[in-house]
């Protein structure tokens, strides 16, 4: 939940986001946690996690994941970005996202629900106005690589973007079978914008707090337009 800006960033640079919900959930991911970092101070930071209950035990997939304590998630959520977040200039900024998850966490217990909810609350903050499919209901194989590039193909994707974590274990060649190019996708590095330092590990909520609304969507768009020519970023 709360995506990290790596994470966000990729998303603002594609056209479209299928939400992957038909995959095992992993514990030690970002899907039901964030890492909130302080507004004045970035080594104080902390985790936000929802605790999660998993019908399945291992195998369960993330859209059968389940908030343990939907209500008290709510106040732990409420309560620590309030407590991170508050006292920014662009707290009108944040606050709006924050409502949009407080409202899902309203009306559901489902992990996916509410990690989308705050991801696209983030990207609509933004000014994004792509489209979000959602995995389970398009039929792919099993083969991971397999997977994407089958979601690619039925959704009419001209070409798939992966994350430095993808790029690591992505075989291309059920995307090469289709004409489907898998373009490398990084933030910036060597750079002494903080917001980029961090961006593999904090959530996108500090980097909204720190500029705010317009100045991360500027940012982001020229992340976008340097994938879109080929300059390396």
């Amino acid at each position: 939940m709360f995506p990290r800006l790596s994470t966000l960033a990729k998303l603002f640079v594609a056209d479209r986001w299928i939400v992957l919900d038909d995959v095992q959930f992993a514990r030690r991911d970002y899907q039901h946690r964030a890492r909130l970092v302080a507004l004045d101070d970035p080594t104080r930071q902390q985790w936000l996690t929802l605790p999660t209950r998993l019908p399945r035990g291992r195998p369960t997939l993330i859209s059968q994941a389940r908030l343990v304590d939907p209500c008290r998630s709510r106040r732990t959520v409420q309560l620590l970005v309030r407590q991170y977040y508050g006292r920014s200039h662009h707290w009108d900024a944040v606050r709006d996202v924050l409502d949009s998850v407080l409202d899902r966490l309203d009306t559901t217990d489902h992990v996916v629900s509410i990690a989308r909810a705050s991801t696209l609350a983030l990207l609509s903050a933004l000014g994004w106005t792509g489209q979000v499919l959602s995995s389970s209901g398009i039929p792919t194989r099993q083969g991971r690589s397999e997977r994407l590039a089958d979601l690619a193909v039925a959704t009419g994707s001209t070409h798939y973007l992966c994350g430095t974590g993808g790029m690591r274990y992505l075989d291309s060649a059920p995307f090469d079978a289709h004409g489907i190019p898998v373009v490398p996708f990084h933030t910036p590095v060597d750079t002494d914008n903080p917001l980029w330092q961090s961006a593999r590990r904090s959530t996108s909520l500090w980097a909204l707090s720190k500029v705010g609304a317009g100045e991360l969507a500027n940012q982001l768009a020229a992340q976008r337009e340097a994938h879109r020519l080929g300059v390396p970023v």
